[in-house]
């Protein structure tokens, strides 16, 4: 018999895509005997709700603290699934995505599997297509495999969403709830650190709808950076290892660095940026023939690192803030004082 799987979905406010997520995974070709759909709604106000309830086949449960991680765990407790699968409301699935998860699991014994991430504009614009461009371009968002259409099965360190076994969650924890965003990064830095391994397979695919306003990337890019460095402070501790990868804090190294020379009057380091934005945007315009991209590529590059990079400066910044102002204190008056 196969394996009963969970599928489990954070969501709030998600009305425009919700439907087409559900949709896709009811479809799919895993029986639907041995599977469930959870969607954990952080109180939606904008019609959500209704939504979800004409959904039979689908179980909502509340979340009220309202942020991705908890959803995640309330998710997970009251799933009964022998596999937990995550999805996220503005994303949707291959047919054969649940089935092709659970069997990746059982033949190489990875203890996460996820596959390629397609990313597709949420809506027409100017920058729709070079916003996507530089999403799913090494210059743009570093070795992020799941991004770049691996062409085979190959051990990574994070994957989209994420498949697991429940026993995973007994061993290393569930997602760090003080996290509002990077908490599936410092989870499988704890599962990698744990001794497991994270599969990505190319023949399993998702669909992503991401912003498509350059504007909404900026801001939506700066609030990563700002939690590429929060996780430092809002983890156990230094005991526990470095709770992000070396290229979320990229952008950081390029922001300073670029500032501290400006500041003294050095500008060779930021014409050799220049100089490799124009590289890049050039090869993504002749790739996709698309020659507006040779002025659409090089500010879609730049806004996603220096907003990025801006909002990790930010984060770090309010760290320091948080450490200072909590000094001597215990590990709650920190938290408090972040918030």
């Amino acid at each position: 018999m196969r394996p009963f799987v969970s599928v489990i979905i954070p969501c709030r406010n998600e009305a425009r895509f919700i439907r087409e997520c559900l949709d896709s995974i009811l479809a799919s070709d895993y029986p639907a005997e041995r599977r469930e759909v959870i969607v954990a709604d952080g109180m939606s106000t904008d019609g959500t709700r209704k939504i979800l309830a004409a959904y039979a086949r689908v179980r909502v449960i509340d979340n009220p603290k309202r942020t991705t991680p908890a959803g995640l765990n309330s998710a997970i407790e009251a799933s009964r699934g022998e596999i937990i699968l995550r999805m996220d409301a503005h994303a949707r699935v291959a047919r054969d995505y649940i089935s092709g998860c659970v069997e990746a699991l059982e033949r190489t014994g990875a203890d996460n599997v996820g596959g390629i991430r397609v990313e597709l504009a949420r809506e027409e614009g100017v920058f729709a297509g070079a916003i996507v461009a530089a999403l799913t371009d090494r210059f743009g968002v570093g070795n992020a495999r799941y991004r770049m259409m691996a062409e085979r099965e190959e051990w990574v360190d994070t994957v989209f969403g994420g498949c697991w076994r429940r026993e995973i969650f007994s061993a290393v924890g569930k997602f760090n709830e003080r996290l509002e965003r990077s908490q599936d990064i410092e989870f499988n830095r704890r599962l990698t650190r744990a001794g497991g391994k994270i599969l990505l397979s190319p023949r399993l695919v998702t669909y992503y709808y991401t912003r498509s306003r350059l504007r909404d990337f900026v801001r939506h890019n700066f609030i990563n950076g700002i939690w590429s460095v929060l996780p430092f402070a809002l983890c156990q501790g230094s005991s526990e290892g470095m709770p992000v990868r070396w290229r979320h804090l990229a952008p950081l190294g390029m922001v300073v660095t670029l500032g501290a020379f400006a500041a003294a009057g050095i500008f060779w380091p930021v014409m050799i940026y220049l100089a490799a934005n124009m590289a890049a945007s050039a090869r993504v315009a002749l790739r996709k023939k698309r020659w507006s991209y040779m002025a659409l590529m090089p500010v879609t590059f730049a806004a996603l690192h220096f907003s990025y990079g801006i909002g990790s400066l930010c984060g770090l910044a309010r760290v320091a803030w948080m450490y200072i102002s909590a000094a001597g204190g215990s590990e709650s008056s920190r938290v408090e004082a972040m918030r």
